[in-house]
C-alpha cells in the first residue's frame, strides 16, 4: 500500500480510538461506535486502546516511509 494512503487511514484511528477512550472514560456507559460489542466497559476501552496504537503505528510508519528518499 502506498503511504499517502495508510497515513490518512492512520490518522483516523489514531483519532477514533483516542476520542472513543476519552469519552467512555469521561461517561463509562457512552460507548460510541462500540456500543455493539459484548462485554461492558473493559472490552471497549481495551478496543480504543488497540485502535489509538494501531493508528499510531501506521501513521509513524507512513510518515518514515514517506520521507525517504526514492531509490
Amino acid at each position: 500500500m502506498k503511504p499517502s494512503i495508510v497515513l490518512p487511514l492512520g490518522v483516523v484511528l489514531l483519532v477514533l480510538g483516542a476520542q472513543g477512550a476519552i469519552r467512555l472514560l469521561a461517561d463509562h456507559d457512552n460507548a460510541g461506535l462500540l456500543r455493539w460489542l459484548p462485554g461492558g466497559f473493559a472490552a471497549w476501552l481495551a478496543c480504543y486502546a488497540v485502535a489509538t496504537v494501531a493508528g499510531v503505528l501506521l501513521a509513524a510508519w507512513a510518515k518514515a516511509r514517506q520521507s525517504e528518499p526514492d531509490k
